[in-house]
């Protein structure tokens, strides 16, 4: 969604930042890699409101909190990511600006709630996340 050369924690902030809802609404966590490892980085977060849980680098000497559930969740956010780049072609979203790219993430993640919603709830036998039915 930005080039090879953008730093990820500035887009980030930039996408936090397109939304005032998203700023300072206590609670909120935002879970990554640790390539957004920086105390500017964190800093920014924390006086937005938004808790950062990622792994410890080995050169940390200090537990990071709440990385128990990075394990559990990791698999469902591979799994949400692929689905979101091969059938939602994410990645050829289109958007000029950072708005437009927002607007496309939103609508295909409202299309992939819709069809797991549907999926389970309709008693198909495939993997709820699967939009392969669907692909016309």
């Amino acid at each position: 969604m930005t080039g090879a050369k953008t730093d990820e924690r500035d887009t980030a902030l930039t996408m936090i930042g397109l939304d005032p809802a998203l700023e300072d609404r206590p609670g909120q966590v935002l879970i990554a890699d640790k390539g957004y490892r920086s105390a500017v980085f964190e800093t920014e977060l924390t006086n937005h409101g938004i808790t950062l849980i990622r792994p410890a680098m080995k050169t940390e000497k200090t537990t990071r909190p709440l990385t128990r559930f990075l394990k559990p969740f990791r698999q469902i956010i591979e799994s949400v990511n692929q689905t979101l780049k091969f059938q939602l072609d994410l990645e050829r979203s289109e958007g000029r600006k950072p708005a437009g790219v927002c607007t496309r993430v939103l609508q295909r993640l409202l299309a992939l709630t819709a069809t797991i919603w549907h999926n389970e709830t309709s008693g198909r036998t495939r993997p709820a996340r699967s939009l392969i039915t669907y692909d016309h």
